[in-house]
């Protein structure tokens, strides 16, 4: 769904990134030139980026019953 506040590994906080992250990544800036420009340096919190997929278009289509 969304990404986690914190790194999984280290704990460093990594969710207030994201959203400019995601931006200029759709604008077509290279990832590794984007993490580097935000601080973003350790590979456990790197992978946090990469490994993300939003998922809540496709949990939206489902009914709560």
């Amino acid at each position: 769904m969304m990404i986690p506040i914190r790194c999984f590994s280290c704990g460093r906080p990594i969710g207030h990134h994201w959203e400019e992250f995601k931006a200029r990544v759709a604008k077509g800036e290279d990832r590794k030139a984007v993490m580097d420009e935000l601080g973003v340096e350790k590979y456990c919190c790197r992978s946090m980026f990469m490994g993300q997929v939003d998922l809540v278009d496709v949990s939206g289509e489902f009914k709560k019953f």
